[in-house]
Order: structure tokens, then C-alpha cells, then sequence
């Protein structure tokens, strides 16, 4: 599935992930491929990307993690918004 992070100042990612998870107002939720069409508001914590590897340009806005034993890749976030379809993700975030 592809995942697009935008902020007003510039894309942060976007690439072919596994899957991600998101803070949602009411709690953590994780989209994976074949999600069904969502849209919703996200609240302050870390979007986590969970992907093989990233490209360096972008590897730079990200802090590895450890999630149950799989490395992913964490951008922190004040709020945003998501709107997934047909594999596709965009976040709009600051």
C-alpha cells in the first residue's frame, strides 16, 4: 500500500509500506493493506511506519523503534488528519 506524510512545510514520506499505525482521538489504530476506506482526525503522538527500510531522503525525519521485535520507523505529530482508499494513504499533519 502506498502512504503519503505531508506538513505545511514539506512531504515527509511517501512510499510502499507494510502497514501504519496511527493516534487516533480515540486511541491507537492500525491500517494494513486492503484497510477499508477510512477517514479521521489524529491526535498528538508518533505515526509509525512499518516498511522494510526507507529512502535516506527521507529516513532523516524518522527515529527507529522497536515494536515487538520489528523495527519501525516513528514521525511525532500535534494533530492531523487521514483519508485512506484503494491502498492509498494520504496524512495531512503538523
Amino acid at each position: 500500500m502506498n502512504i503519503k506524510i505531508l506538513t505545511p512545510e514539506q512531504v515527509i514520506f511517501e512510499g510502499e509500506v507494510d502497514s501504519v499505525l496511527l493516534p487516533g482521538k480515540n486511541g491507537e489504530f492500525h491500517i494494513m493493506k486492503n484497510h477499508a476506506g477510512i477517514v479521521s482526525s489524529l491526535s498528538g503522538g508518533k505515526v509509525k511506519v512499518f516498511t522494510k527500510s526507507l529512502d535516506a531522503g527521507f529516513a532523516k525525519n524518522f527515529s527507529k523503534e522497536d515494536e515487538k521485535g520489528e523495527t519501525v520507523y516513528a514521525f511525532p505529530i500535534k494533530s492531523g488528519v487521514i483519508e485512506f482508499n484503494h491502498n492509498k494513504g494520504i496524512i495531512l499533519c503538523e
